[in-house]
């Protein structure tokens, strides 16, 4: 057998051995805030002996509409096996509809945030109340927060998905983020910067979360 032959079954081994059996999730966010502390307090939370088999990678894009570009750099990497995600919020992005279409033509799941990120963790505490636009949802967002928590809410606090989870129910946030997704399309809404107080942040935690509690009950 020759040197390259060798090395080549090396290879090969490598690249298995590093395949997670549960799903490699890239998830690539526009902040290093909010998005990126919740999404790195998810993938710690997971049981220890899951890590390897279920992998949260979180990446930034420099800018948002740079989210595709930077996605589908890291997704060709490993193709095979990569699950790719961009997470934004609608806020003031212009071309919120046009990223999310363009994203799914590439084969990239999105959870986006109409008007913010906040929306989505409000769901831990229950019922969403109607805001205007990101100003007050984080603002009530904040005041919930300080009143479930007992701490101010702060998009730096690396303990943010801790919080939620101990203080909150995140079946019930699952729960409420799916109903008024599906209450939108009902009303004949379609693109999502007209779904206000909608989130698709659900679909990602939710299937995490389902192969956590799978994992959890040895079903896996």
């Amino acid at each position: 057998m020759t040197r390259k032959e060798r090395n080549g079954k090396r290879k090969s081994r490598r690249i298995n051995s590093r395949i997670p059996s549960l799903g490699y999730y890239l998830i690539v966010t526009d902040t290093n805030a909010t998005e990126r502390n919740y999404f790195v307090g998810l993938r710690n939370a997971l049981p220890e002996g899951m890590r390897n088999k279920l992998i949260i990678h979180v990446e930034k894009a420099k800018k948002t509409d740079q989210l595709i570009k930077k996605c589908v750099e890291l997704f060709s990497n490993d193709p095979q096996y990569r699950i790719p995600w961009i997470v934004f919020d609608r806020d003031q992005v212009t071309r919120f509809d046009n990223i999310i279409v363009d994203a799914k033509k590439r084969g990239i799941h999105v959870g986006w945030s109409n008007p913010c990120f906040e929306v989505w963790m409000y769901g831990y505490f229950g019922k969403i109340p109607q805001m205007v636009d990101s100003q007050e949802c984080c603002r009530k967002f904040g005041e919930k927060y300080k009143q479930k928590t007992g701490q101010e809410y702060s998009k730096a606090n690396k303990e943010i998905y801790e919080l939620l989870t101990k203080n909150g129910d995140e079946k019930s946030a699952v729960e409420i983020a799916r109903n008024r997704y599906e209450v939108s399309i009902q009303y004949g809404k379609r693109k999502p910067s007209d779904m206000h107080l909608c989130t698709t942040v659900y679909e990602l935690v939710g299937e995490i979360v389902q192969k956590a509690s799978a994992y959890k009950n040895k079903l896996i």
